[in-house]
């Protein structure tokens, strides 16, 4: 597999709602804009696209729309191949239909804070049982257990059916140790987008993206210039783009995202309980804030 068909932006795209239903009228618009403004790959179900607050055969029919929409267009990640009981996941990856995919992402167990040996042995079993690769997603504040560095390489280095990691736990030093020993194949992705930058100064290959749903030229445009060593062009959008930030998770993601959709025209910000819409002062600063771009 060309793995550098992933270097650059991929953008982890919402799920948008009408009423409480998928809005598929709104999806399309969204996949356009973020094709046709530069992205390079589309996540699909991940954190942002509220994947655990849709029911199976929802999931199956985004995915579906997704990959008819996209039409070959752009590589697609899977997102939503997150479990806290490995087996269940293994057994869901030799029967789902991945056609259309060309890797998924999953994040590591939640809430029962596994150890690293229990962390290796999940993820090993993932990388075996998938039919295309996986990108490691470390996400600490949502599943309260960090996959440590020498983890990630141990399994970067056990099997070639990892692509990379989503490195989201906001620690540069952490994303440092893993740039400096990786395998020359595995990819390393900010999972912050605020990071994004100087995570690329250290060698990372690119970012999985919350805020290029909304902004998907600037923020595409700001990681190609980073790969190709322009950061004075990277930190002038990087800095623009840096007041946004924090709206888009004052109430959690994927609500200050949504709230940033709705502002920019794409779709309604409904979000599905137990998430709510963004409250009206986060909503007014972070329209203040978009209005400055």
């Amino acid at each position: 597999m060309d793995r550098s068909k992933f270097r650059g932006t991929g953008v982890a795209l919402i799920t948008p709602f009408k009423e409480k239903k998928v809005d598929y009228d709104a999806l399309e618009r969204i996949i356009e804009n973020v094709i046709s403004k530069g992205v390079e790959y589309i996540v699909s179900l991940g954190t942002t696209g509220e994947a655990i607050t849709l029911s199976s055969k929802e999931c199956r029919e985004v995915f579906d729309f997704t990959i008819k929409t996209v039409n070959g267009r752009r590589p697609i990640v899977a997102g939503f191949f997150g479990s806290n009981y490995t087996e269940m996941l293994v057994e869901k990856l030799k029967t789902y239909n991945l056609e259309g995919f060309d890797a998924i992402m999953s994040s590591s167990p939640a809430y029962s804070k596994p150890p690293q040996e229990g962390i290796f042995q999940h993820y090993l079993a993932v990388a075996n049982a998938s039919p295309v690769p996986v990108i490691i997603y470390n996400v600490p504040s949502r599943t309260g257990s960090n996959v440590r560095p020498e983890t990630v390489l141990r399994l970067a280095n056990a099997s070639d059916n990892f692509l990379g990691v989503k490195e989201a736990s906001g620690d540069m030093g952490q994303a440092m140790k893993i740039l400096k020993d990786r395998p020359a194949n595995f990819m390393v992705f900010s999972g912050e987008d605020t990071l994004s930058v100087p995570m690329i100064a250290c060698g990372a290959d690119g970012v999985i993206s919350v805020i290029a749903n909304v902004y998907p030229e600037h923020f595409s445009h700001m990681v190609r210039s980073a790969l190709e060593g322009d950061f004075k062009t990277a930190a002038k959008i990087n800095a623009d783009l840096l007041d946004i930030h924090p709206w888009l998770y004052v109430e959690g993601n994927p609500v200050g995202i949504k709230a940033a959709m709705e502002i920019a025209g794409f779709c309604s910000s409904d979000v599905r309980i137990p998430l709510v819409p963004l409250s009206a002062q986060p909503y007014a600063q972070l329209k203040l804030e978009m209005s400055k771009v």
